[in-house]
């Protein structure tokens, strides 16, 4: 079982030095290697938690602040604050997607809720309170949506809280992340309204990232040219998306795109997924 590659080979050259007898050195080998990996597997698992956990915390603080300037009437304001607040969602959906009840309550675009309901009762959260901003460009009617959302995140945030985080949902999820920025997002499809699609897409990136983050230390030790390739491919989407930002926190929208724009960052993103998608190189033999 071969887990520490470079750092693995020079131990296993001094423990074949020092040790009495071959079988001795093999399970010695075996049983180190193993411990070394379940140690880091089991650290990227509880830091991912820790991650996910403090991003719903803030989400939930921001959307309290959120709902009080619906509900003080003050549009252009809460216009500014929505698609930054989301941006935390967006970061930890692989977890927070999870949990399909809360999903629907919190994120789902009409389209979506349509398609299971039929019809436009009972859909909540924050794009239905983002087309009331923008196509009725009032913070009348909002109210009572804010504050089931502050509910619902409660809820959420509660959920998280005993949730198992596995280095599988933290795989899946890093490639999930970026297949629905190439896929779906790309044709500005979340944001219809509000067209603030471009947060969405840095949030999705920046939760990829941080997953890949966690794992790096045990992907240099397996492949540390794939390190090297995803580096570069981050570096290269983030480096378009700072294209697109007017001050150090906000974009332009995603309608002020060109068509060669958005095929050119639909391009960066997938070729971000193929080496991406190796990173479960890191459970080969466990």
């Amino acid at each position: 079982m071969k887990k520490l590659g470079i750092i693995l080979l020079s131990s296993a050259v001094l423990l074949t030095a020092c040790a009495t007898t071959a079988p001795k050195t093999e399970t010695t080998q075996e049983s180190t290697t193993m411990q070394v990996d379940q140690t880091a597997l089991d650290k990227a698992t509880s830091d991912y938690k820790t991650f996910v956990e403090e991003q719903i915390g803030q989400l939930l603080t921001d959307t309290e602040n959120f709902a009080q300037l619906l509900k003080d009437g003050k549009l252009e304001e809460a216009k500014a604050v929505y698609p930054v607040i989301r941006m935390a969602y967006e970061r930890s959906e692989p977890i927070a997607e999870s949990f399909g009840e809360s999903d629907v309550k919190i994120d789902f675009r009409l389209v979506d809720y349509m398609e299971e309901n039929k019809t436009e009762d009972g859909w909540s959260g924050f794009h239905r309170i983002e087309k009331i901003l923008w196509e009725d460009n009032t913070t009348a009617g909002t109210e009572a949506y804010a504050d089931q959302l502050v509910n619902d995140i409660k809820e959420l945030k509660a959920k998280i809280a005993t949730v198992e985080v596995t280095p599988d949902i933290m795989l899946t999820g890093a490639v999930d992340l970026l297949n629905e920025v190439a896929t779906s997002k790309i044709t500005g499809e979340e944001e219809v309204y509000s067209h603030t699609d471009l947060y969405d897409f840095r949030a999705n990136i920046e939760g990829a990232e941080k997953i890949f983050e966690l794992f790096k230390p045990m992907l240099e030790a397996k492949d540390a040219n794939l390190v090297s390739t995803l580096e570069k491919e981050f570096q290269n989407v983030n480096g378009l998306l700072d294209k697109y930002m007017t001050d150090d926190t906000h974009y332009k929208l995603y309608t002020d795109l060109s068509a060669e724009d958005t095929k050119t960052l639909a391009e960066a993103v997938t070729k971000l997924g193929e080496p991406l998608s190796q990173m479960g190189i890191i459970l080969d033999g466990k």
